[in-house]
């Protein structure tokens, strides 16, 4: 195993991994934008009031990309999973 493969391994995990909470986080920034804003216009500062519109967010992000979160995840696995031996010899 050459360190190019280990590197070219780590670089795809991290690929992963930004794509599966890309979701969450972007749609969690912009519902943390929206209240900010709401909350600078109507002058109302409650630091609660941007907890439960983000977990609402986050939840509705997570059921809807769901699916398409399992297929990369189930790829990216079987692509190890499969390529195994090729990894320990």
């Amino acid at each position: 195993m050459t360190s190019e493969f280990v590197i070219e391994i780590m670089q795809r995990t991290i690929e992963v991994s930004v794509l599966l909470s890309a979701p969450v986080l972007v749609s969690s920034l912009a519902i943390g934008l929206v209240v900010s804003l709401f909350q600078a216009v109507t002058q109302i500062n409650e630091a609660t009031l941007t907890f439960l519109p983000k977990i609402l967010i986050a939840g509705l992000a997570l059921a809807f990309f769901f699916p398409w979160m399992l297929s990369i995840i189930i790829g990216f696995t079987s692509d190890i999973l499969m390529n195994f031996s090729s990894y320990t010899g």
